[in-house]
């Protein structure tokens, strides 16, 4: 802890706390905390669309900061930033997905059973129907 307070008191910390270099990913960190907070809420209120185009952004901005390597100091806060967002986007389109798209909407709502039962009362229906039609052309 003495070498942390030490670079605190430091020129060097002062310069790296007042910078852009440590604002700025600092500022963006609102992305993914905003992205972690929403896991727990419904997938309903999830915007696929939203979800995607920040996903992309945080993916893209993933594969850029490679260019924090190259340009010193690097800005490993950034990085991880960026590779948070990605993951906690990632996440959000997988429960999007498996919602809208693979029937997790009916799973939560109960309705698989009710379809298939309202599926078979139909079909029982219909054969009837065409058994009774048949029958009566018969005579």
């Amino acid at each position: 802890m003495s070498t942390f307070m030490a670079w605190l008191r430091s020129p060097a910390s002062r310069e790296y706390l007042m910078s852009t270099h440590f604002w700025g990913p600092l500022a963006n960190w609102g992305l993914p905390l905003a992205a972690l907070a929403d896991l727990r809420k419904d997938e309903e209120v999830i915007s696929g669309t939203m979800t995607t185009a920040l996903a992309l952004y945080s993916m893209t901005f993933s594969r850029l900061v490679r260019l924090a390597w190259v340009v010193q100091p690097r800005n490993y806060l950034l990085l991880a930033c960026h590779l948070t967002n990605t993951t906690a986007q990632s996440v959000q389109l997988y429960r999007f997905n498996e919602y809208w798209n693979r029937g997790g909407r009916e799973r939560k709502l109960g309705l698989t059973g009710a379809v298939q039962d309202a599926a078979t009362d139909v079909k029982t229906s219909v054969t009837e129907a065409v058994n009774a039609a048949q029958d009566k052309a018969r005579k």
